[in-house]
């Protein structure tokens, strides 16, 4: 009997547009339960909304696509990971993204990348609440990475 191995890819892109436990019970168990009230008042707050798209990868741009208002989106943090939600017509979206598999880059000045896989959003950061929550999104990451050798 042969066993084959195939690595299946987690479609995180998914639609929260109706309350459906399956999908909460998803994104819960890829970035964790959201922070509890107090929890939200000591950080300061756990999210940013508001923010431009500037470009961004195939699968998103064909949901953005579809109508013709401003692309915009807003970033949760979760105690494991970050979820960046857009709208796209009447439909909400989310990109589910855990500490471990995100990654943000700086081209320009004022805009960020940020990445899952295959999924990428390119936000634009002209004020500086932007780099204050991205720059503490990064240090969320950084405390949830492992120790390198360069730590022993």
């Amino acid at each position: 009997m042969r066993f084959s191995y195939f690595y299946t890819k987690k479609k995180m892109l998914l639609n929260v547009s109706y309350n459906n436990p399956e999908i909460r019970k998803k994104i819960d168990a890829e970035v964790g339960k959201p922070f509890p009230l107090f929890e939200r008042i000591k950080q300061g707050g756990i999210g940013i909304g508001h923010l431009i798209i500037t470009s961004s990868s195939i699968e998103i741009q064909n949901l953005l696509a579809l109508d013709k208002y401003r692309n915009k989106c807003n970033i949760e943090l979760r105690p494991n990971g970050i979820i960046v939600g857009f709208r796209s017509l009447l439909e909400s979206y989310a990109l589910v993204i855990p500490y471990w598999k995100l990654t943000i880059y700086k081209g320009k000045s004022e805009e960020y990348s940020i990445y899952r896989d295959t999924y990428c959003i390119k936000i634009e950061a002209k004020n500086k609440n932007v780099h204050q929550f991205i720059k503490r999104v990064l240090t969320e990451k950084e405390k949830q990475s492992l120790p390198t050798i360069e730590d022993i």
